[in-house]
């Protein structure tokens, strides 16, 4: 009995590991594939995708190529972080006050206004791009950076509030009374007290807002009219456009893995706070 039991373990374990292995190949092999085809001569490139490694030996021209789009990729680059620091930032500091105010203040009203918020989420985005240009148009606005951070930070709004107060919520109240007890205030009591014990949720927000505002296109390419202004989202059609009509998969590929980096790099140093914010509220 002992031998067949340690015998199903081990086909357990083995299977476990095995679908583990499997799905990780499959969720990382396309990755490998783009950033493997950047470093193809640009001939190479242009050839059917198989080998996904260069033959003739390794190549930057790619990423040269790239550069040469636009007012370059540092430029784009540059307009692109501008817009995602400064949209994490808001939205972080608005949903942090928002959340904790929801989840601890009573207040006439309180729960049709957290529901108004969050019914916003049903609405389509594109169906709002005419009344949000029109807006941003009189408040001079339009085709700026800051425009752009505004657009987006109201758009993140509604699901990073509802994040942070089901963050909040899940504290004991019996330690914000303890605080007060101490004579803590409350802006006191919530930067020094409460947000280190919500800073899953508040990370989580801060990775949605990231990745939203880095990737987003549409918005972008609505709003933007001036080249010096473009994020690395807008560069990328004129890449893929090419010139005249022939697209160099090359700098297409060197493109993708240069937006890409970003986002991989800040989901693995803050996935622990990622995964245990996702579940704050979850369990009360």
């Amino acid at each position: 009995m002992a031998i067949r039991s340690r015998e199903r373990s081990l086909a357990s374990l083995f299977a476990d590991h095995g679908t583990g292995i499997f799905l990780s190949v499959v969720f990382i092999a396309p990755i490998v594939w783009a950033v493997l085809s950047t470093f193809k001569p640009p001939m190479e490139a242009r050839q059917p995708p198989l080998p996904p490694w260069p033959t003739t030996g390794f190549s930057v021209q790619n990423y040269v190529t790239l550069d040469t789009f636009g007012d370059g990729l540092w430029h784009a680059a540059q307009n692109s972080i501008y817009v995602a620091v400064m949209s994490v930032l808001l939205t972080v500091l608005i949903s942090v006050f928002a959340g904790y105010g929801f989840s601890r203040f009573h207040f006439p009203f309180k729960n049709a206004f957290f529901l108004m918020i969050l019914a916003t989420i049903m609405i389509p985005f594109q169906s709002i791009l005419t009344p949000i240009f029109l807006i941003l148009t009189t408040f001079k606005l339009q085709n700026t950076l800051t425009g752009l951070v505004l657009v987006y930070v109201t758009l993140q709004l509604p699901f990073s509030i509802f994040m942070m107060r089901n963050a909040f919520d899940a504290v004991p109240k019996e330690i914000e009374e303890a605080a007060r007890i101490d004579g803590a205030k409350s802006v006191a009591l919530l930067a020094r007290i409460m947000l280190p014990l919500v800073w899953p949720g508040v990370v989580t927000v801060a990775i949605f807002a990231f990745l939203n505002s880095w990737n987003e296109f549409l918005a972008a390419l609505v709003l933007m009219t001036d080249q010096s202004k473009f994020t690395l989202p807008i560069m990328m059609t004129a890449v893929q456009s090419g010139r005249f009509g022939a697209v160099d998969w090359g700098a297409v590929q060197a493109g993708v893995t240069v937006m890409m980096i970003p986002c991989l790099v800040l989901f693995l140093l803050l996935q622990r706070f990622y995964i245990r914010g996702l579940t704050a509220g979850a369990v009360k």
